[in-house]
């Protein structure tokens, strides 16, 4: 389980980040990516819908998600929103997939902001 000051709760935030930051695609995942000014702990949010599968599905996906963004946790600074939105395939992809797909998104939106 992520921290509650780790996630995404509030409507305005997720809507937020999915219009305004980077967006990054990959063949499970597709993230949304902003950088604020506020100095809080980076915070993740996930949309899985119910194209990706039943209830048990979408349930699995959504605890493999945060078990990874707890893990990536360590490799962001402070000062990021990420909204992790799960395609269909997410349903029927394995944990090593959809880790590599986010830590691969998480490395590619902490690199561009250096730049």
């Amino acid at each position: 389980m992520l921290a509650r000051e780790n996630r995404l709760i509030s409507a305005d935030d997720f809507r937020a980040t999915m219009r305004t930051g980077r967006k990054t695609v990959s063949a499970n995942l597709v993230t949304y990516t902003k950088q604020t000014e506020t100095g809080l702990p980076a915070k993740f949010g996930f949309v899985v819908a119910k194209t990706v599968g039943n209830a048990v599905v979408r349930n699995s996906v959504k605890r493999r998600l945060r078990a990874i963004a707890r893990n990536e946790l360590a490799n962001f600074s402070t000062n990021w929103m990420i909204v992790v939105r799960a395609l269909e395939t997410a349903g029927s992809a394995s944990f090593d997939q959809l880790n590599q797909e986010l830590s691969t998104a998480v490395k590619t939106a902490s690199d561009r902001s250096t730049k």
